[in-house]
């Protein structure tokens, strides 16, 4: 037994204390419905069975005791139990794809860090307009939206729209005309790609005869 181990023992005030590890931190089919269960349970439903019968048609496929389990724990710990937060990775992701290819249970957890936070809802609006902004070729609303932008304290999206409006005539054109670089740059990335199978040993001559004969 390791020191580490007799000193985790004997600063322990209680027995639960020494009930923590990795064990505890693993997924479960009930993370993505927690945030559902939380905000029904602040609503003032804490009927497990009921709860239960919410979340299946919601997609949840596990069993009504680990709703149960959960449940149990909110009404007897001591200390508030919520679901884990997302990660950033994962609310990033929920920002920046169509809100059509999300999950139920994405979508809900979406909405909840949107409701508790509100410098993020404001985000999520802002990249979601100009998604559609982007994909649909509607360019004449850049002005709109840089307003919109700047009426909201996101330092991180100011200075994009002052990016942006430095050459906003040429943005706009580009959110709006059908034609882009895309053909260029898929040239220049293949003739990089060319030029680093050769580990840098190849000459001019060489280098030539390869991008013209390359398909």
């Amino acid at each position: 037994m390791s020191w580490h181990t007799v000193k985790r023992y004997a600063d322990a005030a209680k027995p639960e204390e020494l009930f923590t590890g990795q064990w505890q931190n693993r997924s479960s089919v009930l993370d993505d419905y927690k945030p559902y269960l939380d905000d029904r349970w602040n609503e003032g439903c804490t009927n497990a069975w009921r709860l239960w019968e919410e979340i299946v048609p919601l997609g949840y496929k596990g069993s009504y005791q680990l709703v149960r389990a959960y449940l149990h724990d909110k009404r007897t710990s001591p200390r508030p139990v919520t679901a884990r937060p997302p990660s950033l990775r994962a609310v990033a992701g929920w920002i920046l794809r169509h809100p059509d290819t999300l999950t139920e249970p994405e979508q809900l957890q979406l909405k909840n860090v949107r409701t508790h936070c509100p410098e993020l809802d404001a985000l999520t609006r802002h990249v979601r307009s100009f998604a559609a902004m982007l994909t649909g070729r509607q360019g004449e609303h850049l002005p709109e939206w840089l307003d919109a932008v700047r009426q909201d304290d996101l330092p991180g999206l100011h200075t994009l729209a002052a990016g942006i409006d430095r050459d906003r005539d040429a943005v706009i054109a580009g959110l709006t005309l059908p034609w882009n670089s895309g053909v260029v740059e898929g040239h220049v990335n293949r003739i990089k790609m060319l030029k680093r199978q050769m580990l840098g040993r190849a000459g001019f001559t060489l280098l030539r005869k390869r991008v013209l004969l390359a398909r």
